[in-house]
């Protein structure tokens, strides 16, 4: 490969964790809430409520069930209209965000629901409000479990942005498409595809790591 590649792959590196990072942390910012209150209405729990649950579901379930190709194109108006343009690493974070809101969403309910049942009555019988118990006894015993579903959607993410460069996205996956298929330089393609499987063993693996620690 020449230096021109080399920095070319070095640039996209930096871009691909731009946007994964960006996008992972609006997605929680979202997410999260979401998550929560999916937990917190669904059947037998503190805050019932079955049809705010029902539309709450509806929208993550039908966010979840679009392949992110198609979401991306249906995106591209929305992309132009939020930041000016439809290519580039900044507005690959409106689709990545948009893509991973209802996973991050799933993931968080998946995970509060871990959490013993009887923590939650020791708290309402004490005299707490359900967002007392959320806050203070619900999430905290649960964020082992959300520090790893974390690690799996920043991973997650990361795996869009790729399919990102199919609309000139920008990072790796553009110089995967441009470089390494339409100019069939194929060790471009490799080199870009070990290096994202690498970054997400690597994201994965600290999840983890965490994760342990923390439930220490």
């Amino acid at each position: 490969m020449t230096d021109y590649i080399v920095e070319t792959i070095k640039a996209g590196i930096l871009e691909t964790l731009a946007m994964t990072f960006f996008s992972s942390v609006f997605a929680y910012l979202f997410g999260l809430p979401l998550g929560i209150l999916l937990y917190a209405t669904s059947k037998g729990r503190i805050m019932e409520n079955k049809p705010v649950n029902f539309v709450i579901g509806l929208i993550v379930n039908i966010g979840r069930s679009l392949p992110f190709l198609i979401l991306l194109v249906l995106l591209i108006p929305f992309t132009r209209f939020v930041t000016g343009s439809s290519i580039g690493t900044t507005a690959s974070i409106v689709p990545l965000t948009i893509g991973a809101i209802p996973i991050v969403a799933r993931m968080v309910e998946s995970s509060l629901s871990e959490v013993q049942p009887g923590i939650i009555e020791a708290a309402v019988s004490m005299g707490a409000s359900p967002l007392y118990v959320i806050l203070h006894f619900v999430i905290p015993e649960a964020t082992p479990s959300l520090l790893l579903g974390g690690a799996i959607n920043i991973a997650t993410v990361l795996g869009y942005s790729a399919m990102a460069g199919v609309i000139g996205g920008g990072g790796l996956g553009a110089i995967a498409l441009q470089y390494g298929y339409y100019r069939y330089q194929k060790d471009v393609l490799w080199t870009t595809v070990t290096i994202l499987v690498i970054l997400v063993m690597v994201i994965q693996s600290a999840g983890n790591r965490i994760a342990v620690k923390v439930r220490k």
